[in-house]
């Protein structure tokens, strides 16, 4: 029986990067050796990226405000790989192969809530040993924040809660596929099968590989020949006594030597199948590896030039800003000066018209004495009176000077 298989991976930017490369074909000599490039043609995708990843992914931040703090080291995006084995795919044949994986890239775009829009890109790789999808997708949970609002949030953490979280994927997926029509059993997980990633050389060892193929191919399951009945005529005894005694005993330990060899062919078989698959994704590792390692160190290079250029530009702009200091500190200061000084000569001046105002004041006085006594007035205030009276002008200078102003005032309004 074939099983609906389906795992999941987390990403970081340098993984992405890597992946990307793989998924969409953009390396010219593929390292590996599975992917047949006249078949390329026939990979399709169910949601096809515009941008590498890391630029898609950069997009749907902005443009759907995803929270979230991103670090250099952050799993930013997951990987679902979605596939059966090759059986499973020859007997359903290529229409429905499609069918398949179509119904797959739905039930990742409603499973957790996640959504079809985060679905960074959906490609179907045909051109390989075993057809399988490659569906990369950014893990938005919907929560809220500190203040209670509705928020999406970038977080892998979260959208994968729990220890039993993958088995949760596994079930839900083969629930799913079933019912869509698709005879498979249910895929295992890492926690449940106990399996782990073992380099092929090991893998070959531990099967005992080589000598496991030798026994295959020399294997040949003949029945011997059996005696005929008819030969033993010359044997003096009875015929059911021939058959009883040797016909049948050898018989039956044929059958049993064959039905051995049967089953030591099935696990033969299912032992060169299990090295020859891990020998494929042995293949395709070491290619995301030797990317990764590129990658990561383009990367660690860009970061280094970065972080030389931004120390220069630091370095520019604290003494730009030291300059523009100590500019506006001495502009300060001469304009404190100016008006420093100006302050005191106008003090000065100002105390200079007091000292006038107040001599004319008392001038003013003598003179009004000096008429009176000339004249042979008897009262000053009588004189100064008839001087307002007639005049219509105050002696005192400050009355004046507020007479004039309401005059000004009140033409204007009545204008």
């Amino acid at each position: 029986m074939s099983y609906a298989i389906i795992r999941n991976d987390k990403l970081t930017r340098v993984d992405a990067q890597g992946l990307y490369i793989h998924n969409d074909r953009r390396s010219k000599g593929h390292s590996n050796k599975d992917i047949d490039p006249t078949r390329t043609h026939l990979n399709f995708w169910c949601k096809k990226n515009e941008l590498t990843y890391i630029k898609e992914f950069d997009k749907m931040k902005k443009e759907y405000d995803l929270k979230g703090t991103i670090r250099s080291n952050s799993n930013i995006m997951c990987e679902m790989m979605i596939t059966s084995d090759n059986a499973f795919f020859n007997k359903i044949g290529l229409e429905e192969t499609k069918r398949y994986f179509k119904e797959s890239y739905k039930f990742v775009c409603n499973y957790n809530n996640l959504e079809e829009k985060y679905i960074v890109s959906a490609t179907v790789h045909l051109d390989e040993t075993t057809p399988h999808m490659h569906l990369v997708y950014i893990p938005v949970v919907h929560t809220k924040d500190k203040e209670g609002k509705d928020i999406d949030k970038i977080c892998c953490r979260d959208f994968w809660k729990g220890r039993d979280s993958y088995r949760q994927l596994q079930n839900a997926f083969h629930k799913y596929i079933t019912s869509k029509g698709f005879d498979l059993e249910r895929g295992l997980p890492v926690e449940e099968t106990g399996a782990k990633h073992e380099k092929i050389e090991d893998l070959k060892n531990l099967t005992n590989f080589e000598n496991t193929k030798k026994v295959l191919d020399t294997i040949k399951l003949e029945l011997p020949e059996t005696p005929n009945i008819n030969d033993i005529k010359l044997i003096k005894l009875n015929r059911e006594k021939v058959e009883n005694e040797i016909i049948k005993p050898k018989d039956d330990m044929i059958e049993k030597l064959y039905n051995e060899k049967v089953s030591l062919q099935k696990e033969l078989l299912k032992q060169v199948n299990l090295v020859n698959e891990a020998e494929k994704y042995q293949k395709e590792r070491d290619f995301i590896l030797a990317d990764n390692k590129e990658l990561h160190n383009t990367v660690e290079h860009l970061e280094h030039e970065y972080k030389k250029k931004n120390n220069t530009l630091d370095l520019r702009f604290e003494n730009r800003k030291k300059e523009l200091e100590q500019e506006f500190e001495n502009k300060e200061f001469d304009i404190e000066y100016k008006y420093k000084s100006k302050i005191r000569s106008l003090e000065k001046e100002n105390s200079h018209l007091h000292k006038i105002v107040d001599k004319f004041y008392e001038t003013i006085e003598k003179f009004i004495d000096w008429v009176c006594e000339k004249f042979g007035i008897s009262e000053s205030e009588s004189l100064i009176r008839d001087f307002q009276k007639e005049t219509d002008t105050f002696i005192d200078p400050k009355k004046q000077f507020k007479r004039e102003k309401d005059m000004v005032y009140d033409y204007d309004f009545d204008r």
